[in-house]
This record gives C-alpha cells, sequence and structure tokens, in this order.
C-alpha cells in the first residue's frame, strides 16, 4: 500500500528567515504551533509533546531527520502507544519578499485509522490545514 503523502502549501506575507524562525525556535513554536519543552533544528534531536482534543491527547515523539538551514526541516511523527512511522517535511522558498511553505506529511497510511479514527488521513488534513491556514498565517502576519 504505497499511498500519497498529504501536501499543503501556503504563502505568507512574511520575509523567509521570520518563517524560519517560526518553525525552528521552540518559544516562537509554542505562540502557533504546539508547547514543546526542547527543541534544536539538529538532525538526530529527540522531541515530544502532548495535544490531542477534549477527549483524548497523544505523545508524540519525534526525531530531526533532515535540515537544510533556512530551507528545509524534517521530522519523523509517531505517537507513544500506537503503531505507525511517518515524517513530516517543512520547505520554504522565499517569492518576491513573501516566503511559501510546503509542507508534506508522509506515512500516514502506517498509523491503525481503521482502530483508531483520530488517525485517519482526514483528520491529518483538517489539522494541518488549521494549523498553516490560520495559526501559523495569524502568527506570521499580525505583527
Amino acid at each position: 500500500m504505497n499511498e500519497q503523502p498529504f501536501v499543503i502549501e501556503r504563502t505568507y506575507n512574511a520575509p523567509l528567515e521570520k518563517v524560519w524562525k517560526a518553525i525552528t525556535d521552540r518559544t516562537e513554536m509554542k505562540k502557533w504551533y504546539f508547547d514543546i519543552a526542547e527543541f534544536k533544528p539538529e538532525p538526530g534531536f529527540e522531541f515530544s509533546f502532548t495535544a490531542g482534543d477534549k477527549n483524548k491527547s497523544y505523545l508524540h515523539l519525534c526525531r530531526v531527520t533532515d535540515v537544510e538551514q533556512g530551507r528545509k526541516i524534517a521530522y519523523t511523527w509517531r505517537y507513544e502507544g500506537y503503531e505507525g512511522d511517518s515524517e513530516v517535511t517543512w520547505e520554504l522558498t522565499e517569492e518576491n519578499g513573501k516566503t511559501r511553505v510546503r509542507l508534506t506529511h508522509s506515512g500516514l497510511e502506517t498509523f491503525p485509522a481503521e482502530k483508531n479514527p483520530d488517525l485517519t488521513k482526514k483528520n491529518f488534513e483538517q489539522g494541518w490545514n488549521e494549523i498553516l491556514g490560520k495559526s501559523l498565517m495569524e502568527y506570521l502576519e499580525k505583527q
């Protein structure tokens, strides 16, 4: 089963450096993304955070796999106590003073969605649309 990854692209009215800092600086990430105790944009760095909704939260276990300073960061994304392993990749491109972000979440088919509806591709699509289309956009463009 070779499912297509989920891909979302958004262009923000913000310089590349500001977007890079937003997605790699723990203090900035807390303002729009998740409250991550420790984060370093370095390959091999492991981090975790708890997130979910009012009914259930999940411990996310992640490890940075790839970094191209100012251009790309990727990390594994899995859940404690659940099978499945995925990867989230953020790619940044500068376009006339704005920044285009392409987020790819691959490996979603490895999660046991049939056992847990929270882990369906549709839920990830809704989550990433909310995060990139609302949270990150408001954070970057309000200042």
